[in-house]
């Protein structure tokens, strides 16, 4: 996190990636420009100068984050240091554990990952052979 720099602009694409939304400030600009990230309910583009106290609501998937910007920085750090240049409502967070606890149980569903190893073969002739006994 750096000290507030009059003469040092603070894009909102190099934002984003300092602040670990994105892991590359090109799929930070891509949101950007889709329309994933608003700042202040405003469509903006990537070379956005950003202000502290900006609200931006970012969308990444099916989650939605809305943050308020407390620190400016352009360079990626750790995620301790991400973490500090801002923080989300709770009624956000909320949110989005909400949306968490509903896909889990839709990720379960696929309990199986490509093909059916040996075990699985042999375990699978096993039962349609004693299908054919009944």
């Amino acid at each position: 996190m750096q000290p507030e720099n009059t003469t040092e602009k603070f894009r909102i694409d190099k934002w984003l990636f300092a602040a670990r939304f994105f892991k590359t400030r090109t799929l930070a600009a891509e949101a950007i420009d889709r329309g994933r990230v608003t700042v202040n309910g405003q469509r903006v583009k990537p070379a956005k100068v950003l202000v502290v106290d900006d609200e931006l609501t970012i969308r990444i998937g099916a989650y939605q984050y809305v943050i308020k910007v407390l620190a400016l920085s352009n360079k990626r750090g750790s995620a301790t240091l991400a973490q500090q240049l801002y923080s989300e409502t709770e009624e956000s967070r909320q949110q989005r554990e909400l949306l968490a606890a509903k896909m889990k149980p839709q990720t379960q569903t696929f309990l199986t990952k490509g093909r059916p190893t040996k075990r699985d073969r042999r375990e699978i002739e096993r039962f349609f052979s004693n299908q054919e006994d009944c």
